[in-house]
């Protein structure tokens, strides 16, 4: 396997097949816990136009490290100090009009509100199309790491969630309040950092079949998605010669025109690399969106990547994979705020004749960040690369579990099997007493 096919990897979940048989200063700790403090916004964002929800459109709250994104079904949760003055969100999506809005003109408490956002038209004359390629605005953003995102640490509060779908159902689901030590992007011998400091999950073995499905990585791995801090695959010189690159648009994201760059390896290359779509501001060249995914037509090779432990009998089959990060910008300066991976693989044994499939999916928002005293986690607190996330929490409990701390808004779907997974474990207790 070459350089950078190993490199390649580390954008992966590890995935583990069995048979089933304090600590530095932290920015949570200096958060006020008491849930009389905060004010809870619920809302949908949806297009004015078509009335669909709009998906992982980034709501932040104005003057403040403070944002989260929708999940699936358009729709988000934000909680706020009620401390703050006058305060107001602004919610972004690519090509629709930022809006802002006065916490005072939303609903506080349970009630959802539907938040519209109209597309934004771009007439051409207005946007100067300078005579470049996409070759030449690719090497720009390599070279301009250093101008447009962080050269100092920060210390990030990050909300993650982490599921595993058999067929259509889920059969488990973590989540937890991450902190995470963001290394400063202008310096490559220092790594991203991530430990839990909080957290709950629920795993209903019994649906897993005659298969036990562990993720590696957890929350370290969705970092990798990073490709600013981990351009290995797709944003470095050697990578770009293994790509096709085209301009196919321009797109406004927070009031800045972008281009849209579209990417495929070349078909030369037969190695498993990716495929997918670059948004790079026009100005500074600064990378601030990405969607992608791994070209998994050679199943086999795909496969060797992916899988790091099976029985023996087992073929595992990647199915689809689907990644997304995107950055925010503050002060001139751009910062990671949300990623996600999504891979659903095919499971088929020897003379059985139902073959399952599995969606695994892990997601990262980024809630809060400062960078007043941030030191790096000492090695018995940080998660690893190899770490089960699961392992290392315990089951679902109250509903008022997470307080005044700024979450991923479930699906509907998800929120249903939480419900069903608690009633399964409180029938389990009173069974057991």
């Amino acid at each position: 396997m070459t350089n950078l096919a190993k490199l390649s990897a580390g954008l992966f979940f590890m995935l583990t097949f069995t048979v089933v048989e304090a600590a530095s200063p932290s920015l949570l700790n200096r958060k006020i816990q008491d849930p009389q403090s905060v004010i809870t916004i619920k809302g949908k964002v949806i297009d004015a136009e078509t009335r669909n929800p709009l998906i992982f459109a980034t709501i932040t709250v104005q003057g403040t490290n403070v944002a989260t994104v929708t999940n699936l079904d358009g729709e988000f949760i934000l909680k706020i100090a009620s401390t703050l003055s006058n305060p107001s969100i602004e919610v972004l999506y690519i090509g629709y009009e930022n809006r802002i809005i006065l916490i005072s003109d939303l609903r506080d408490g349970g009630r959802k509100n539907t938040i519209e956002l109209k597309q934004t038209i771009i007439p051409i004359r207005e946007v100067v199309i300078k005579s470049i390629t996409p070759e030449e605005i690719i090497t720009q953003v390599i070279v301009k790491v250093p101008d447009n995102y962080a050269g100092i640490p920060n210390l990030m509060t990050s909300f993650y969630r982490e599921t595993i779908k058999k067929n259509k159902n889920y059969v488990s689901i973590a989540e937890a309040v991450i902190e995470i030590f963001k290394a400063p992007y202008n310096n490559v011998f220092r790594n991203d950092m991530a430990r839990v400091y909080k957290g709950r999950k629920n795993v209903e073995v019994t649906k897993f079949d005659t298969v036990l499905f562990r993720l590696q990585g957890g929350p370290t791995t969705t970092l990798q998605l990073d490709l600013i801090k981990n351009p290995y695959s797709i944003l470095t010189l050697e990578a770009m010669s293994s790509y096709d690159y085209k301009l196919v648009n321009i797109v406004v994201i927070d009031e800045m025109p972008h281009y849209v760059i579209e990417f495929h390896q070349k078909p030369d290359i037969d190695m498993p690399l990716f495929f997918g779509r670059l948004f790079i501001e026009m100005e500074t060249f600064a990378l601030t969106e990405a969607a992608f995914s791994m070209n998994i037509e050679d199943k086999i090779k795909a496969s060797q990547i992916f899988i790091r432990k099976k029985p023996v009998g087992m073929k595992v089959i990647p199915v689809m994979t689907s990644y997304r990060v995107k950055f925010r910008e503050q002060e001139g300066k751009w910062y990671f705020t949300y990623s996600r991976a999504e891979v659903k693989v095919k499971v088929k044994w020897k003379k059985k004749l139902f073959n399952p499939s599995y969606t695994i999916m892990s997601e990262i928002a980024i809630t809060d960040r400062t960078e007043e005293e941030v030191i790096k986690f000492n090695s018995r607190e940080r998660l690893k690369m190899g770490d089960i996330f699961t392992q290392q929490l315990s089951a679902f409990a109250d509903p008022d579990f997470w307080g005044d701390y700024n979450v991923i808004e479930p699906d509907q779907t998800i929120e249903s099997a939480i419900r069903r997974l608690n009633r399964k474990l409180k029938f389990s207790d009173r069974k057991g007493k």
